[in-house]
């Protein structure tokens, strides 16, 4: 069976406390995630394993959800989506549509959130977009840890990641 365009949403909730230096933005929940309940829910996204060498911490089991709001929130860190209803095709984030945007920045005030990185090009988009005006704030747009991001090996996504993380002061 093809894959069709199917309106979803709402996406999941933010992972935050009571403040955050910096948000992670992704663009919307893949189906892996929206079947785990949990963010960079499929086994070969990079983004929990990468996240942890950033930190030097073991990174959390697949459907280990308290450990990885542990991990976000151990480092003082805020993780949501840009999008929380659009209509897309499988997990391709080019084919988003339709988007209703999440209120990240009624978030960032609350937080008091000072970097934003977005988690690939799409979210980037998004934000510039729909927050970035509200907010004032420009966003790091930083390669996807998608697997249909295999351009950016885990070493390379790394280096990046890890340089605008020192860069932001994220990594003390």
């Amino acid at each position: 069976m093809p894959n069709l365009p199917t309106p979803v949403g709402p996406g999941f909730a933010p992972v935050c406390g009571a403040t955050a230096a910096a948000l992670i933005l992704g663009s919307f929940p893949s189906p892996k995630s929206r079947e785990q309940g949990f963010y960079y829910g499929h086994p070969q996204n990079r983004f929990w394993p990468l996240l942890a060498s950033l930190f030097g911490e073991e990174p959390p089991a697949l459907h280990d959800i308290p450990s990885k709001k542990h991990l976000i929130l151990s480092h003082d860190l805020a993780l949501w989506d840009t999008v929380c209803r659009c209509t897309i095709t499988g997990a391709s984030d080019a084919s988003i549509r339709d988007v209703q945007p999440n209120d990240v920045a009624a978030l960032v005030r609350r937080l008091g959130v000072r970097v934003i990185f977005c988690n690939g090009a799409a979210s980037g988009r998004v934000y510039a977009r729909y927050a970035q005006p509200l907010t004032g704030l420009p966003a790091v747009v930083l390669p996807s840890t998608s697997p249909a991001n295999a351009a950016f090996s885990m070493a390379r996504l790394q280096a990046v990641w890890g340089a605008a993380f020192a860069d932001a002061q994220i990594l003390q």
